[in-house]
């Protein structure tokens, strides 16, 4: 079995990190955007059965409106990559000589020799033109294109794995405790997550869990008001 290249390795190792900061995000996502549902709600009204209705539907709407939006957006990115491809197909094919020199110079423009460039072009360009464009000109690896159905599945579960926790939180314990239950659950899950895309973006922890944390509490505060305010006045 080939062990994989230096290059290939920092390859899957990027499109391992970029899926799983989507997945921190679609989980924040759901934890805030659910948790100032079901809070809201919880101003307005005390009953049971309410709440999780509340809940269930911003959890299949939110994760429903994530994965398609990220179907979209990727599907986008895909045709784009695919376009970039088609045009370089053309131009190898047709000015080969031009493209070489091309290539020489992005790999000048990296700190290499006139020599070593043009060496160097040379040998890419006969073991794959294509993917030696690709990579060094678009930044693209025509083997690993951005699939839009593991996009719109990832931002699904992340969203929906992210929404059960204010929504169980809310339910689940007795009326007096729930909203207290799950605004202290929350901010501990928007802790856990601020924390971790800060790790992943190699960014001052402290500084993105204040941030998600704040918005986070913040959201609450404000559908919790809006929802007591509604209730009161018997809307």
């Amino acid at each position: 079995m080939t062990e994989p290249t230096h290059a290939e390795a920092h390859g899957a190792l990027g499109t391992r990190l970029n899926w799983l900061r989507a997945a921190v995000l679609g989980a924040n996502d759901g934890i805030v955007s659910t948790a100032g549902l079901v809070v809201g709600v919880a101003g307005a009204t005390t009953d049971r059965s309410t709440l999780l209705t509340a809940g269930l539907a911003g959890l299949i709407a939110g994760s429903m409106s994530m994965a398609a939006g990220e179907y979209v957006s990727v599907s986008t990115q895909r045709d784009s990559e695919k376009a970039a491809l088609a045009v370089e197909r053309w131009e190898l094919r047709e000015q080969p000589e031009e493209e070489l020199d091309e290539l020489t110079g992005l790999l000048k423009d990296r700190g290499l020799s006139e020599e070593v460039a043009r060496e160097a072009a040379e040998q890419l360009t006969a073991r794959d033109a294509l993917r030696a464009h690709a990579r060094v000109e678009l930044g693209i690896d025509p083997d690993q294109l951005t699939n839009p159905w593991h996009a719109a599945a990832a931002s699904f579960f992340a969203f929906t794995a992210g929404a059960l926790l204010p929504l169980l939180a809310m339910v689940l314990p007795p009326a007096p405790e729930r909203v207290y239950v799950t605004v202290l659950s929350v901010l501990a899950a928007l802790t856990l997550t601020g924390w971790w895309s800060a790790r992943l973006g190699a960014a001052p922890p402290r500084r993105a869990m204040a941030r998600v944390v704040g918005g986070g509490a913040l959201a609450m505060a404000v559908t919790y008001g809006v929802g007591s305010l509604l209730g009161a006045a018997g809307v």
